[in-house]
């Protein structure tokens, strides 16, 4: 779930908030689960949403003033392995929310894609072209990250 909201909303301290709220949301929520999906379905379902509840009220936020980055230590600090990490969530937030959610959800989560497309609320089809077209804008992205 913290990896899910993590990759989702890509601010450490935001994703923690946010799995924060997952957690609190899905205690609250036990009593009414009743068993027509998984439940690692179900958990994912209410982790996402709240990430992506958790997104909407960072586009609320003003804008920071100096130059603030989302990450916590400079990449300079880092080993190649974390800088190409950073460069992947980078990326990542450049994506429209229903690609990321969905890269996530199945690359980071592991889902297949009918438990995507049940905790999207789309059907299968639309899962496989949101995967396909944020995997081009991922390539992109990182394409044009390493052209400079």
């Amino acid at each position: 779930m913290r990896a899910v909201c993590h990759r989702i909303i890509i601010n450490k301290s935001d994703a923690e908030d946010a799995t924060q709220m997952a957690l609190v949301s899905i205690v609250r929520a036990l009593p009414s689960f009743d068993g027509r999906s998984k439940f690692s379905t179900w958990i994912y379902r209410i982790a996402t949403n709240a990430a992506l509840d958790e997104v909407r009220r960072i586009k609320r936020r003003p804008l920071p003033t100096d130059k603030e980055s989302v990450y916590d230590s400079p990449a300079s600090d880092r080993t190649s392995a974390v800088d190409a990490q950073m460069d992947v969530s980078a990326a990542l937030s450049q994506l429209p929310e229903e690609y990321r959610t969905a890269i996530v959800l199945r690359h980071v989560a592991d889902l297949d894609y009918e438990e995507i497309a049940t905790i999207q609320g789309v059907p299968v089809g639309t899962v496989r072209s949101r995967l396909a077209r944020g995997r081009t804008q991922l390539a992109e992205i990182l394409g044009n990250q390493n052209a400079s």
